[in-house]
């Protein structure tokens, strides 16, 4: 190991051998080092090869101490106390703005993600926290001068888990973001990510449809001389946002609705106003150009003239009266229960050449987080010594509550009195508010002012007279008090808010609800700093809730280089973050205590007094479980209600000597429940095979009687078989005798009879043959045509051939007897319905035949009408409770745009009064026309699905012009349109046009649709395109 990783080990201790520690760590790549159970994180500015699925395998359920200093470690303890302790963790990350907050934050949270449990939940969920960061820091970090990925807001991450330690979800908090970036940046600053990865990544197709170009320079808001940042690619980096923001579950129209309002935030930036008078003498301003205003409203639905009356008007209301002032030009252009591990990422302290409220609230957070580590880990560590009445000699150290009481006083503290300035009437300034800070806060010894009553800042120069100075602990920072009021005010003017929440843009009027005119509160709204306050006191309130762990992360040089390691800055950081008192604490106390029960409860089962239960108090058996471990005694002091353990390795012997005993109990019930199941499985085993013989045996004896039963009644049918045949037999040969006697006598008797009528037989006997020939040939041929009928389809054409020349004409006429009888039963199989489809299909052809070459394509195709199911579908309710006759026809059609010739998609829908076009989406009703209105359709004689419907020139509905439509159901559209004028006695029939080449009135200008074959290009394809002002040329492709 490269010097010593744990600076409790480091001898002999002094701030220039802590120093010296950590540059030849830093040297050889060694970036972490410990103090106790405090990690120190030291920035390299750049890649390692640290941080491999390897290293995260090797830290992974290792003891802290175990391998060399890591954040992987602290991470690796804290998960496992959550999981296996039910101690609800927290992990602060502290340190200046560069020092690798945001880096180590990642850091932790992809180590979580790797370590928990698997499965497709799990791992969604843990994408999803994952993915959370490259999104809040597009919209959260900027490049400043000492930071290229800045967080200029502060993010608390509170990750839940279950009881088995895998994650269910994440609550994030956010703290002040520095708004005030978006309008101005300082010298060699960027705005916030997003605005330049939005120009640098976007596709052309998206910038287009945003009304944005990818020169930074045409846009106010982008500062110009550091927009390329080195290492950050943002073309690339927005890629990574997007696809960030649909695994976090952004919806792809949510998504264009957060770009439309960073393009219309970029838009805003460009707008200028200038200076005019009023006839009254009041100054009022106006927009100097009013394009990007234009473009501003259409993206995000807002009526231009409101928009440009809520920046250039305010309204003041007092008691009922609503009074509108002029803003002039400065005032229009500055008001522009499961286990928990939390994670904190939050601005560092920071001190520029020039500290407005944003640094001052920034430091103010930072002192509070500087407070709590002194509370945890000095203050508190040595009080519950002297509690316990455990030996210690009290170490001093800064204890900068002082400096929190100065700024948070409710009564005397500096937000307090900026609060007290702006809720005051008259006239409140800046100036006002330093100069009552200088009244108030002048004898405070962290408190500097050049106009305060103390003298001895008179002369400092240093010292401007529109500034104040704080001490901080880290370090003295000097405050511009020139917009404290206006940005700890925060607001925003009712007219604004009002005309945002006009905006037909969902994310817009969600931003903005105070803008409900239904929903006006007069009150004041709180002021930034006391809001701030507030959030700061409940984070600190969780925090304390929660086992904290500790990151302090050290900046090595202001250059942002890599092994640069500045001596002056370094001890800077380590004399204000209180490292020194840190390691002192920690080398004269306890690296861990416990409760007498809960340490009881934990390791009773490692001494067989105590196991499996104590009668006693608890510290009796701790005392007795200490003293079979035989621990030394040096190793470990009792207090009052804890026992303290000194070295962590005592802890792990502890820790190691349960999970030993744990295999071993866990041994002993695995044999005792083995032995249950075998025996258990061995009984029922046993019980079956019982079960089995018996239906065995059952089932045997039954196929042995069967087959008894079987071979019986064998032999009983063979026997009963031969006495029937026998009698069959002799009944048989008494039949045939009877039969021959019979025969006999017949022959007899007719023979007589044929001697004595003999005579009167010859006289007709060649009418009779000829009769009976002809009713035979008769009766033959009706049994053959019975039997050879054709089918009952009328269509069928089929008929049998004609056996006889005589039947020449019964033969016809059955035919056409037995056509007619066919077509009225088909006939009486139709409904009502079916007839009236019929009909139209009859229409059709009437109109279409040997006219359209798309008509033979609709032949087999029945006419359904309401194709898109309107009375049923609840996504059209809307859309049918506003025709009030019956839906005729219900189709989606494309609406072709004169300027471009695309189709955009409508509902068209037809009743027997008029037809309506709806938008497909929404159900907006965009226009509806009564059919009187409608003189004629045309058409094209391809087989294409392009009709144009023609107005009654000087009619209501033919103010916009004609229809210009395409439809796959042309054919139905236009025979139901035919059919409803041919019914109507008191209307005019309607006038089909078939022909290539028709006029189009498009609102003043008639437009000729002319169409030509051609061969497809992208697949078999109708095209339309604009040709000129006066032509559209449609292009059907040529049948095959």
């Amino acid at each position: 190991m490269i010097g010593v990783g744990d600076m409790v080990l480091l001898e002999p201790l002094s701030e220039d051998s802590f120093l010296e520690n950590l540059r030849n760590r830093f040297d050889h790549n060694e970036i972490y080092t410990y103090i106790g159970s405090v990690v120190i994180s030291m920035n390299p500015y750049r890649s390692l090869p640290i941080f491999t699925p390897d290293k995260v395998e090797e830290y992974r359920n290792r003891n802290f101490y175990e391998l060399s200093p890591h954040i992987y470690a602290l991470a690796d303890e804290a998960y496992r106390s959550l999981r296996d302790q039910d101690k609800d963790q927290c992990i602060l990350i502290t340190g200046e703005s560069g020092a690798g907050k945001t880096e180590a934050s990642k850091l932790v949270m992809s180590y979580v993600a790797a370590v928990c449990g698997k499965g497709q939940e799990v791992n969604k969920v843990k994408e999803q926290l994952l993915q959370s960061n490259p999104v809040l820091e597009a919209f959260g970090n900027a490049k400043t001068v000492r930071n290229d990925n800045s967080s200029r807001f502060g993010k608390y991450m509170d990750i839940e888990f279950d009881f088995k330690g895998d994650p269910l979800g994440g609550v994030i908090s956010n703290y002040l973001l520095e708004k005030s970036r978006v309008v101005k940046q300082p010298r060699g600053e960027r705005n916030f990510h997003i605005f330049y990865q939005l120009l640098s990544g976007a596709s052309e197709d998206t910038l287009k449809k945003l009304k944005l170009d990818r020169d930074f320079s045409k846009y106010n808001y982008l500062s110009l001389d550091s927009a390329a940042v080195n290492g950050l690619d943002d073309a690339a980096n927005f890629r990574t946002v997007r696809n960030a923001m649909q695994i976090v579950g952004f919806m792809e129209d949510e998504v264009q609705s957060v770009l439309e309002l960073v393009a219309a935030v970029l838009k805003l930036g460009n707008i200028e106003f200038k200076h005019e008078s009023r006839c009254n003498g009041t100054d009022e301003s106006r927009i100097k150009d009013k394009n990007d205003l234009k473009e501003m409203c259409e993206l995000l639905g807002i009526e231009q003239s409101v928009l440009e009356r809520a920046f250039s008007y305010r309204t003041v209301e007092a008691k009922m009266e609503k009074v509108s002032t002029t803003l002039n030009v400065a005032q229009a252009q500055t008001k522009a229960r499961h286990k928990v591990m939390g994670v904190l990422d939050i601005y560092g302290f920071e001190i520029f050449e020039d500290n407005s409220f944003e640094q001052f609230i920034i430091n103010y957070c930072n002192e509070k987080l500087q407070q709590i580590f002194i509370e945890l880990t000095l203050r508190e560590e040595q009080e519950e010594y002297v509690r316990e009445g455990i030996e210690w000699t009290n170490i001093e150290y800064f204890n900068n509550a002082i400096i929190c009481d100065l700024i948070e006083n409710n009564q005397n503290g500096i937000l307090a009195m900026l609060d007290e300035e702006c809720l005051r009437p008259g006239t409140v300034t800046d100036e006002t508010f330093l100069d009552k800070l200088n009244t108030i806060c002048a004898e405070h010894q962290h408190f500097e002012s050049r106009l305060s009553k103390n003298s001895k800042f008179l002369t400092d120069h240093s010292l401007p007279h529109n500034c104040f100075r704080i001490q901080h602990y880290a370090g003295k920072v000097l405050y511009r008090v020139e917009g404290f009021v206006d940005k700890n005010n925060d607001l925003l003017y009712r007219d604004l808010s009002q005309a945002m929440y006009k905006a037909n843009h969902s994310l817009i009027k969600q931003l903005f609800p105070e803008g409900n005119p239904a929903k006006v509160n007069l009150k004041r709204p709180p002021t930034a700093g006391s809001q701030f306050k507030t959030s700061v006191g409940t984070l600190m309130k969780n925090l304390q809730t929660k086992n904290p762990n500790y990151i302090r992360c050290i900046k090595p040089n202001d250059k942002k280089a890599s092994h640069i390691f500045t001596d002056s800055l370094v001890r800077h950081q380590v004399r204000y973050l209180g490292l020194m008192e840190n390691v002192r604490v920690r080398r004269a106390g306890y690296a861990f205590r416990q409760a007498y029960e809960p340490c009881l409860e934990r390791y009773k089962m490692l001494c067989k007094n105590t196991w499996p239960h104590w009668r006693g108090p608890a510290r009796e058996g701790v005392e007795v479980l200490m003293a079979d471990l035989q621990v030394p005694a040096e190793e470990f002091s009792y207090g009052r209600s804890k026992i303290f353990i000194r070295n962590p390795r005592t802890l792990f012997f502890l820790e190691e000597r349960r999970r030993q005993c744990l295999q071993d109990l866990a041994t002993l019930i695995q044999k005792i429940y083995r032995g249950w199941k075998c025996r258990s499985h061995f009984l029922l085993l046993k019980k079956s095979q019982i079960v089995v013989a018996a239906w065995y045996r059952r089932y045997a004896q039954q196929k042995k009687y069967q087959k008894i039963k079987s071979a019986t009644t064998v032999v009983q049918s063979y026997a009963r078989g031969w006495q029937a045949r026998k009698l069959l037999r002799e009944l048989k040969y008494q039949k045939r005798c009877e039969e021959a006697v019979t025969t006999i006598a017949a022959y007899w008797h007719g023979t007589q009879v044929r001697r004595e009528y003999r005579k009167f037989f010859r006289a007709n006997a060649g009418k009779k043959i000829y009769d009976f020939t002809i009713q035979r040939i008769m009766q033959k041929y009706f049994l053959g045509l019975k039997s050879s009928l054709p089918s009952m389809s009328p269509v069928d054409r089929s008929w049998p051939a004609r056996p006889y020349l005589f039947l020449d004409g019964v033969h016809t006429e059955l035919r056409k007897i037995f056509h007619l009888w066919r077509c009225k039963k088909y006939r009486g199989q139709f409904t009502e319905e079916k007839k009236a489809v019929y009909e139209e299909k009859l229409e059709a052809s009437e109109i279409f035949k040997d006219k359209k070459a798309l008509y033979p394509s609709s032949v087999s195709q029945p006419f359904k009408g309401d194709y898109l199911e309107i009375s049923k579908n609840p996504k059209y309710q809307k859309l049918s409770s506003a025709v009030d006759d019956k839906v005729l026809l219900a189709d989606v059609v494309n609406k072709i745009n004169r300027a471009n010739g695309k189709g955009t998609a409508r509902i068209f829908l037809l009743t027997k009064k008029n037809f309506v076009l709806a938008d497909q989406k929404t159900g907006q009703v965009k226009a509806s026309v009564p059919l009187p209105d409608l003189t004629s359709v045309s058409v094209s004689t391809q087989s294409d699905g392009f009709f144009a419907l023609k107005l009654k020139e000087g009619s209501a509905s033919a103010v916009k012009g004609d229809f210009l439509l395409s439809s796959e159901h042309l054919i139905e559209i236009i025979t139901k349109l035919h059919r409803i004028g041919a019914t109507t006695a008191d209307r005019e029939q309607l006038n089909i046009d078939i022909s290539d080449e028709f006029l189009v009135q498009f609102k003043q200008d008639k437009v000729c649709v002319k169409f030509i074959q051609a061969t497809p290009k992208n697949g078999n394809t109708v095209a339309c395109k604009r040709k000129n002002n006066r032509l559209l040329e449609v292009s059907v492709p040529t049948s095959p």
